[in-house]
C-alpha cells in the first residue's frame, strides 16, 4: 500500500510537535537534559492524545547521542531505526493481546540482558490496564528491582484499573484532551503543507467531533478529503462524514418543541433522519446544544471559545429567552432516552417518543412557557414568599382563637425526604445511620485522598465528581453534596460511576464506603432533621425527680394544694 493515513504520516517525531501536552513535554525534556530519568513511567489519558507517540519520542531521545535540549535529532541511525520500528532494543507490546503471566515473565527474563545497540532498552506496554492480576504481580517484581539501563513506559486510557502498587513505582503523566483550538491549528498546518483547499467552518466541525483526540480528528479529516471532489474539504462534506446536525436545525427543532408545536418538531426530526444523520449522534448534539444554552446564560465567553466562533445571533437570542428550568428538564429527558437507545434497532421510534416527551414536559413541568420573562426569577421568589406569609397568617389566626391557655404545638417541618429537588428525592432512612456514625477523622481522611480519587477516574466521571464535595463520612458510608439536584440524580443512578468511585476508594482507604448524593440546598434541612430526631433522646435521659421543689410546697401552704398548678417552662 502506497497511501498512509494522515495520523501515521504526521505522527509527532519530536516533543515540540506534540500538540496540547506542554506540561508533559516540558517535564520529560528537562529530565533528559539533566539526566534525571527514572526506570518507569505511566502515561494516562484519553485515546488519541499522544501517549504512545510521546513514549517513542522519549525512547529516541534517551538513546540519541546528538540530542539538543532534550529533543532527538531524528537523523542518526538510532533515531531512524526507532522511528521505523527496526531497533530490537525498543520493544512495543500490546497488553490487550499479551496480557498473560507468561508474556510478562518473558519480558522480565529478557530485561536482565544488556541492550545490544542502544544505551537503554525501552519497553513500551500499551493498554497496560488489560494485564491480568498475575501479570501485574510479575511486572511488580521487575519494577521493584529494575535492571540497569532498562526503562518501562506504561500507557493506558483507564488508570483506575491499574493496582496502586504499580502506580506508586512509576512517574505518572496525565495527558489532557486536546482543545478544539489546538486541533484546528494542527489540521490547518497539515492541509497547508499538503496544499489542500479547505473551508474554515469544515475544520471547526471536525475539531468539535474529535472530542479532544488528535488521531480521531486526522482520521475524520482523511475521510472528508476522500469523500470530496478534487480532495477539497467542504462544510457539507464535514457534516455528512461526522453525522453532525447544523445548529440552525437544532435551534429550529428545540424552538418547535418548547413552543409545543409537536407536529412541526416531528417533521423536523424525520427530515434530519432522512438526510442520513445518526440518531445517537443527534441525541449527543442535542445534549451538547442544551448544555451550551445553559452555560451561555452564565458564561458567554466560555461557550464562544469552545465553539470556535460558530455561535450565530439566533443562538444568542434563543439562549437569553429560554428558561433554565426548561433546559434542566430537557437534559434529563435526553439522557434518559440516550440510555434507552443503546440496544435498540428502532431508533426513529425513540426519536419520535423523545419529541413528544419534550413537548409535554414543557406544559406539565415547572416551566409553563418555553420563554421566560425578564423577571421570572423574581416572580417565583415573590410567589414563594406569598405562600409563606399566608401560612404564617393562618397559624397566627389559629393561635389567637385557641386562647392563652391552650397553645397548640407548632406544626412539624416537612422532612427533606418529602420535598423533591427537581426529580431527586432524599432518602433520610439511608442518610441518618451514616450521620449517627459519622466521624471527623473519616471526613478528614477522605478529603486528603480526594484529589487522588479524581485522578483515578476517566474525564467524564472526573467532571461529574468535581461538582460534589464530601459532606459527612463514617466507616461504612459517605455523603457527597452537589450543587445541582439533576446531577445528584444522575450520579445516584449511574452504577458505572459508583463502581469507579468504589474501586478507587478501596485502594485509597481501608474499606470502600457506600455512596450517597444529596443537593446542597437540602443539606441544611437534613442536618436539622438529624438533630431533631436525636434531641428527644437526650431529653429523655434526664432523670425525672418526683420530689416537689420547696417553693412549690410554700405556695401550696399559702393558697391550698388544689389551687396550685405546676407548669413546665
Amino acid at each position: 500500500m502506497s497511501y498512509q493515513a494522515l495520523y501515521r504520516v504526521w505522527r509527532p517525531q519530536k516533543f515540540s510537535e506534540l500538540v496540547g501536552q506542554e506540561m508533559v513535554t516540558k517535564t520529560l525534556r528537562h529530565a533528559l537534559m539533566t539526566h534525571q530519568t527514572t526506570h518507569a513511567y505511566l502515561f494516562t489519558g484519553p485515546r488519541g492524545t499522544g501517549k504512545t507517540s510521546a513514549a517513542k519520542i522519549f525512547a529516541k531521545a534517551i538513546n540519541c547521542h546528538q540530542q539538543t535540549d532534550g529533543e532527538p535529532c531524528n537523523e542518526c541511525e538510532l533515531c531512524q531505526a526507532i522511528t521505523a520500528g527496526r531497533l530490537n532494543d525498543v520493544i512495543e507490546i500490546d497488553a490487550a493481546s499479551n496480557n498473560g503471566v507468561e508474556e510478562i515473565r518473558d519480558i522480565r527474563d529478557k530485561a536482565k540482558y544488556a541492550p545490544t545497540v542502544a544505551d537503554y532498552k525501552v519497553y513500551i506496554i500499551d493498554e497496560v490496564h488489560m494485564l491480568s492480576t498475575g501479570a501485574f504481580n510479575a511486572l511488580l517484581k521487575t519494577l521493584e528491582e529494575p535492571p540497569a539501563n532498562v526503562v518501562f513506559i506504561l500507557a493506558t486510557t483507564e488508570p483506575h484499573k491499574i493496582p496502586a502498587t504499580i502506580i506508586s513505582r512509576t512517574q505518572r503523566f496525565d495527558f489532557r484532551r486536546i482543545t478544539p483550538q489546538d486541533i484546528l491549528g494542527r489540521m490547518e498546518y497539515i492541509l497547508k503543507q499538503k496544499e489542500v483547499s479547505y473551508d474554515d467552518s469544515a475544520l471547526k466541525v471536525i475539531a468539535k467531533a474529535a472530542e479532544g483526540g488528535m488521531r480521531d480528528a486526522l482520521s475524520i479529516l482523511d475521510q472528508v478529503i476522500s469523500f470530496g471532489e478534487d480532495g477539497q474539504v467542504t462544510f457539507d462534506n464535514a457534516l455528512l462524514v461526522t453525522g453532525t446536525v447544523t445548529r440552525q436545525k437544532l435551534t429550529a427543532y428545540l424552538k418547535q418543541v418548547f413552543a409545543q408545536d409537536t407536529s412541526a418538531a416531528l417533521e423536523t426530526i424525520h427530515t434530519i433522519v432522512n438526510e442520513g444523520k445518526d440518531a445517537k449522534r443527534l441525541i449527543e448534539d442535542l445534549i451538547g446544544y442544551c448544555r451550551d444554552l445553559l452555560l451561555y446564560k452564565q458564561a458567554p465567553k466560555l461557550v464562544e471559545e469552545s465553539e470556535l466562533g460558530l455561535l450565530d445571533a439566533d443562538f444568542k437570542e434563543f439562549a437569553q429567552k429560554i428558561d433554565s428550568q426548561v433546559l434542566y428538564q430537557a437534559i434529563n429527558i435526553l439522557n434518559e432516552q440516550q440510555e434507552n437507545m443503546r440496544y435498540t434497532s428502532h431508533e426513529t421510534v425513540y426519536l419520535e417518543v423523545l419529541t413528544i416527551k419534550l413537548s409535554q414536559s414543557v406544559s406539565q413541568g415547572q416551566a409553563k412557557a418555553p420563554v421566560a420573562t425578564e423577571n421570572s426569577a423574581d416572580h417565583e421568589e415573590v410567589v414563594r414568599l406569598a405562600k409563606q406569609v399566608a401560612q404564617l397568617q393562618e397559624q397566627l389566626q389559629t393561635l389567637s382563637q385557641a386562647g392563652p391557655k391552650q397553645v397548640s404545638a407548632p406544626a412539624k417541618r416537612p422532612r427533606p425526604s418529602q420535598a423533591s429537588s427537581g426529580q431527586f428525592k432524599v432518602n433520610l432512612n439511608q442518610l441518618l445511620p451514616i450521620l449517627n456514625k459519622a466521624k471527623k477523622e473519616n471526613l478528614l481522611q477522605l478529603r486528603e485522598v480526594w484529589g487522588d480519587l479524581l485522578n483515578m477516574l476517566n474525564p467524564a466521571q472526573r467532571a461529574m465528581l468535581r461538582s460534589f464535595e464530601p459532606a459527612a463520612a463514617s466507616d461504612d458510608g459517605l455523603i457527597l453534596k452537589g450543587a445541582y439536584p439533576y446531577l445528584c440524580q444522575r450520579a445516584q443512578s449511574s452504577q458505572e460511576l459508583q463502581d469507579a468511585i468504589g474501586n478507587g476508594l478501596s485502594r485509597l482507604l481501608p474499606q470502600a464506603p457506600s455512596l450517597h448524593f444529596v443537593p446542597k440546598e437540602n443539606w441544611q434541612e437534613i442536618r436539622q432533621e438529624f438533630y431533631r430526631q436525636n434531641q428527644p433522646q437526650t431529653e429523655e435521659k434526664a432523670p425525672k425527680k418526683e420530689e416537689v421543689a420547696p417553693i412549690v410546697l410554700t405556695a401550696q401552704k399559702l393558697f391550698g394544694k388544689e389551687n396550685v398548678e405546676i407548669k413546665a417552662d
